[in-house]
């Protein structure tokens, strides 16, 4: 795939759907049949913060970001084993579960909902996640 960078076993699918990171680590990570997402941010393609949008928008861009990494490995949300949410608020939670169902239809990986005070930039939620490359028995 061009712009994918090869390191060892693992390899780095190029994200052009996502902002360039904002430091020395790749979106994707994909090794021995699984695909790793690093943690997401309310942060759209063109490297927009969404500091100061509601938590709806900020959930939503996330929830986008991570579809739009695992696509960039060749996954979809049907492949995902694990989710980690990050909330600076756990009165966020209810919230983002209506947002996470809609998001993730049929899908029911595992999940962790981590309240953590606040994150990066002011943000209000970051998500990494997991999952498996088609063919892959997980």
């Amino acid at each position: 795939m061009a712009g994918d960078i090869e390191q060892s076993a693992a390899r780095f699918p190029a994200t052009p759907l996502l902002a360039t990171p904002g430091g020395h680590y790749s979106h994707v990570a994909v090794a021995n049949g699984f695909v790793f997402v690093s943690g997401q941010l309310p942060i759209t393609a063109t490297g927009e913060k969404l500091i100061g949008a509601s938590f709806d928008m900020q959930a939503e861009q996330v929830l986008a970001n991570v579809k739009n990494a695992l696509a960039s490995a060749g996954v979809g949300i049907e492949q995902l084993v694990q989710v980690r949410v990050y909330l600076d608020d756990i009165a966020n939670w209810p919230r983002f579960n209506e947002i996470y169902a809609l998001w993730a239809g049929s899908a029911r990986p595992a999940r962790a909902i981590v309240p953590t005070g606040a994150l990066h930039f002011g943000f209000k939620i970051e998500v990494e996640a997991t999952a498996v490359s088609p063919g892959t028995v997980a």
